[in-house]
């Protein structure tokens, strides 16, 4: 039997999400996937390789909670020439560099299968933890409906890029279907649709999507395998219908309201934000083929967008972290970090990307943490993020290490025995 790798992590500044600020004094020790010690006082190995921290800051990896892996086009209708070999490419190189972030743990909303989730775990492409839902589920002429106006029919997933991500049922019964498939094929959520979206070309931001009782019917299935539904949704009656059926999970929520809020603090739904796919969209979207049509929807939900975390701040909702960042727009993951520094501290955003995504996933305690027991997903940053944010930003230029179940992906400070 091959002996566990073990770490040990000293002369740090440790932030946990739990604490405040960075703290002096810790020790970390590393073995196997898991973190086996946390000490303000020294800790003995006889065979842990030490890392010297150098005085930087060591915290839990990152955690986005709404990513598209394989949406690797802005303008989604580009997608529909995308074989899925070359979609499949282009995400293992999106995850790579999620990974590269520091986001050790994502959660994708729609489009990414068990083959790439497979993949990942199996060390055939580099990248972060992954729970997937699948296809996202729509109504015909919803936000999961990508066709053009004249096209009446659906193209085969098999070969069509955009057909592989999603798919269009109507009525309680097909719901149910759908939903079954997604949780045969290895989800860890399910991703409905319940208004209307950007990136959608022919409904409505304040349409309502799904019937209650086809949205009652996802949270049925789901629940009775283990699992939990996810929304997207804007308005605030979309988030109400949705909540009031038992959906756990409301994706953006920009437009929502007081009352909206409230009913999701009572019923313990997280809002998981993504202020960063709004921002770049407008500056750069147009040039990749988004027409005008979406982006005056996108200018809409900008807006409300930053008022939704005030709204929800002040309802005690917890807001997870988000991108939703389409095609090359990926590279803009962690600006979502100084875009919520507007409206929230930094040490809010951090728990948002760490102890509340964390608890959106399902693994708090052992994501999220810096803990004994907890999975070894760790980052050292050179500085302190609390004082500077954008130190989570830049590419990861600016962490010295990345450390994904007690392994490291990357690592510039070096060890000893």
């Amino acid at each position: 039997m091959t002996a566990q790798q073990a770490f040990l992590f000293r002369n740090l500044r440790l932030l946990d999400p739990a604490f405040d600020e960075p703290r002096g004094g810790y020790e970390v020790l590393v073995e196997g996937e898991r973190i086996r010690e946390v000490s303000d006082k020294p800790i003995s190995s006889d065979t842990a390789t030490v890392i010297d921290c150098g005085g930087k800051v060591l915290m839990p990896g990152l955690i986005d909670c709404h990513v598209h892996s394989m949406h690797s086009e802005v303008y989604m209708r580009r997608m529909e020439d995308v074989p899925l070999t070359l979609a499949a490419a282009r995400g293992a190189k999106r995850l790579k560099g999620m990974l590269d972030r520091g986001f050790t743990t994502v959660r994708d909303t729609g489009g990414t299968d068990w083959g790439m989730k497979q993949a990942v775990e199996a060390g055939l492409i580099v990248g972060p933890r992954l729970f997937i839902a699948g296809r996202s589920i729509g109504p015909t002429g919803g936000h999961s409906d990508g066709r053009a106006r004249t096209n009446q029919g659906f193209a085969c997933p098999c070969c069509n890029g955009q057909a592989y991500l999603r798919v269009v049922v109507d009525g309680p019964d097909e719901v149910r279907t759908a939903v079954r498939e997604q949780m045969r094929q290895g989800a860890d959520q399910v991703k409905i649709m319940v208004s209307g979206g950007v990136a959608s070309p022919n409904d409505p931001l304040d349409s309502l999507q799904f019937s209650l009782e086809e949205i009652e019917t996802a949270v049925e299935e789901a629940e009775a395998f283990g699992r939990y539904v996810c929304a997207h949704a804007y308005s605030a009656e979309a988030i109400t219908r949705a909540v009031s059926c038992g959906v756990r999970t409301i994706e953006h929520g920009n437009l929502i309201d007081a009352a909206a809020a409230r009913l999701m603090a009572e019923k313990g739904a997280y809002l998981v934000a993504n202020l960063v796919a709004y921002v770049a969209m407008g500056e750069r979207a147009k040039g990749y083929g988004m027409p005008d049509s979406m982006l005056e929807k996108n200018a809409v939900v900008l807006e409300g967008g930053y008022k939704s975390l005030e709204i929800c701040k002040e309802a005690r909702v917890k807001v997870g972290y988000g991108s939703d960042l389409l095609g090359d727009l990926i590279e803009d993951q962690s600006r979502e970090f100084s875009i919520r520094t507007e409206v929230q501290s930094p040490i809010e955003v951090i728990r948002s990307a760490t102890t509340i995504a964390a608890e959106v996933v399902r693994r708090p305690g052992r994501l999220g943490t810096v803990a004994a027991d907890a999975w070894a997903d760790l980052i050292v940053v050179d500085d302190d993020p609390l004082k500077d944010i954008t130190l989570l930003e830049g590419q990861g230029r600016h962490l010295a290490a990345i450390m994904k179940g007690g392994s490291f992906h990357k690592n510039t400070l070096g060890g000893s025995v």
